[in-house]
């Protein structure tokens, strides 16, 4: 194919997207996907808009053989199993590994190869020939058993910077035999955007764009980047995962990538605005099933994307948000977010304010003296109200005049053994008491807990299900501790911050300062409790 036939090819503007959170990213340390989880991430990968869903390797284990024994029945989506190249002596029709991506029921099968001679030399242990043909046997087998056949061209830009003629020959050999698309891997994550440009271009010249695919890893925080310098070039299919998830560093991060392709350039994907608008949701729907705390730094889906926490910073937002937010946040699924702290002015006060549904006139005194009274209980207590919503709430209708107590606690009781058991075995055991009122009516509960702040949590709720049933739809997500004073050694004051989330939706943050890191603990229970409440429209005593 000659350079301009190749351009040609690349008119389009139609991007295709291909993820792989289910095989690729389920190689990042700590992830194990069920197969529970695999539907229940494709299914949301499916709604959102995503063009080809990489569901594993059927046969490489029983999660993915089960994974793969029956059609999801995507509504957009192509399905895709995931494999190797046929073996050395055998031919692809009678490869145990190839089987049963061949059988599987998909649309796509996805081969990865060797294109790097010291993988070939190395891994492989055959010649250069024979891996040619190992790619091209697969290839074709795929084709002729009617599968959109895709050839990742493992450690392509190490094995181009290596032996150019050889690697372009590895992704030749699967073009050729009838690939669809010929997918070239940064499988080391090493290259950088400059090297992207120019090899992606040079390959161009041979297989053309709208065949063309990439998979870039993040070794050097270059994935999404390396991927959007691709497409610019003429690649039209981008390998990525949901939060770049993936083997050490990570691939490129399809949440980020999607709405910069959709909102910052001309291109086309298959994600149109209702899908981008449930970008932040699918993101969390992922750590959520993994048990982790988003990251609050991610691009466009992070908590803090769209915080805003200096004053200066605040005033110029509710005048336009343009002049620091470089999309809406709502585009994404995200809100924003102005944060009160010892940086905050009045315009980051009086927005809260705002958010919160309470009409204060801008020059009522008391706007002056709560902005006071943030930055000293910061200042002197360790308390911070950056990213604790919900105590903020809390402590700003308090100022104002406002009840948001629902009951009145008297004591608690925490109390940590660790002792052997009967058969000599160490095990450690927590239980908590409280007592409490709530109204005329006195409430004791006793519960046990995975340690004492599970305990506690365990025994309030005991305690106040009869009186507010609704907190059973309550659960903590995210638990974390700061020590304010290294200095002090085990003396030090404790910053606890809880993060809270129910069925409706709603995460909150709440917080807590002490010396007693389970009273710590306690305070921000107790304020995530009554945020909850006072949300449910709880009657406050």
């Amino acid at each position: 194919m000659t350079a301009s036939a190749a351009t040609a090819a690349t008119d389009s503007k139609r991007i295709y997207l291909f993820d792989t959170t289910l095989r690729d990213g389920a190689q990042t340390q700590g992830v194990d996907f069920s197969v529970h989880d695999k539907r229940m991430i494709s299914d949301a990968l499916d709604t959102l808009g995503i063009d080809y869903i990489e569901g594993g390797w059927p046969g490489a284990n029983p999660t993915d053989t089960e994974f793969f024994a029956k059609d999801p029945g995507f509504k957009r989506a192509k399905f895709v199993a995931f494999g190797m190249t046929r073996g050395k002596g055998r031919s692809a029709a009678n490869d145990p590994v190839v089987a049963p991506i061949l059988n599987a029921p998909t649309v796509g099968a996805c081969f990865v190869g060797k294109s790097w001679t010291y993988q070939v030399d190395v891994a492989l242990k055959v010649s250069y020939d024979e891996n040619l043909a190992m790619i091209g046997d697969t290839i074709a087998a795929a084709a002729a058993a009617g599968k959109e056949a895709m050839y990742d061209a493992e450690h392509f830009f190490d094995g181009y910077k290596a032996d150019r003629d050889y690697a372009i020959a590895c992704a030749k050999a699967a073009f050729d035999n009838g690939a669809r698309w010929v997918v070239l891997c940064d499988t080391n994550g090493g290259t950088l955007p400059h090297e992207v440009e120019a090899i992606v271009k040079d390959v161009l010249t041979m297989i053309p764009g709208d065949r063309l695919g990439v998979h870039f890893h993040d070794d050097t925080g270059h994935a999404v980047a390396n991927s959007l310098v691709a497409v610019r070039c003429g690649a039209r299919q981008i390998q990525g995962t949901l939060n770049g998830l993936g083997e050490r560093c990570g691939n490129a991060n399809l949440t980020s990538l999607i709405p910069s392709l959709k909102l910052k350039t001309d291109f086309e994907i298959g994600v149109d605005e209702a899908g981008l608008q449930s970008l932040t949701k699918v993101s969390r729907l992922v750590d959520e099933i993994l048990g982790r705390a988003p990251n609050r730094h991610a691009p466009y889906v992070g908590a803090n994307a769209f915080a805003h926490k200096g004053g200066l910073h605040a005033s110029a937002v509710a005048k336009d948000p343009r002049t620091y937010e470089h999309v809406p946040p709502e585009t994404v699924g995200n809100e924003r977010q102005v944060l009160v702290s010892n940086q905050a002015g009045r315009s980051n006060v009086l927005a809260q304010l705002k958010a919160m549904g309470l009409e204060v006139d801008a020059k009522d005194p008391r706007i002056n003296h709560l902005t006071s009274s943030i930055k000293t209980l910061e200042a002197e207590q360790g308390l911070t109200f950056d990213g604790a919503d919900a105590s903020f709430e809390l402590y700003t209708r308090r100022q104002f005049g406002q009840s948001v107590s629902f009951f009145q606690l008297d004591r608690f009781r925490v109390i940590d053994e660790r002792r052997h058991n009967a058969k000599g075995d160490q095990v450690t055991e927590s239980m908590a008491m409280v007592q409490l009122e709530i109204t005329d009516r006195v409430f004791i509960e006793a519960a046990p807990g995975n340690g004492p702040v599970d305990a506690l949590n365990a025994a309030l709720r005991k305690a106040l299900l009869e009186v507010y049933p609704s907190l059973t739809d309550m659960h903590l997500t995210d638990y974390r501790v700061r020590i304010l004073d290294g200095r002090s050694g085990t003396a030090a004051k404790t910053r606890v911050m809880i993060e809270s989330e129910d069925s409706a939706g709603r995460t909150w943050t709440t917080v807590g300062v002490s010396t007693n890191i389970i009273d710590a603990s306690f305070d921000a229970l107790l304020d995530a409790i009554a945020w909850k409440l006072l949300k449910e429209g709880a009657h406050a005593i």
